[in-house]
């Protein structure tokens, strides 16, 4: 029996290509698919991940965004097939595993000490292209 669990679970936990390494505290783009009728269709879902939970087939995590002033939070699967794709935006710096103090802060006070991920990129690629040239 338990050798068709462990079967079952590591077919379905096949990691998604399309997901960036990301932690806790870090802002994500997470794209996911929409069908609206007989269309389909995929949909940004940018905020900061609140926390990652469960391993294998069952791990999942939660970002957290700010939408007319109101706070929406939306946990994704990792297995789903509704999952297009995740980006990584921004590196937060963040001491917790789980984000919970977020909830209750607004404003300027929920945001994290972050760094741009694109801009790092750019910068080594700049500085890379610069010692060519010399």
């Amino acid at each position: 029996m338990s050798d068709l669990v462990r079967d079952v679970t590591f077919k379905s936990s096949a990691k998604n290509k399309n997901i960036a390494a990301f932690e806790t505290g870090d802002t994500v783009s997470v794209f996911v698919r929409v069908r609206e009728g007989d269309k389909e269709r995929v949909q940004a879902y940018k905020g900061v991940v609140l926390k990652l939970q469960g391993k294998g087939a069952s791990r999942s995590f939660t970002v957290r965004k700010i939408s007319a002033g109101v706070g929406v939070e939306r946990t994704f699967p990792f297995a789903s097939p509704s999952l297009d794709r995740v980006e990584l935006v921004a590196r937060g710096k963040v001491r917790r595993s789980k984000l919970y103090f977020l909830r209750n802060l607004k404003g300027k006070a929920a945001r994290l000490t972050s760094e741009l991920v694109g801009l790092k990129d750019e910068n080594k690629a700049a500085a890379a292209e610069s010692e060519a040239n010399a």
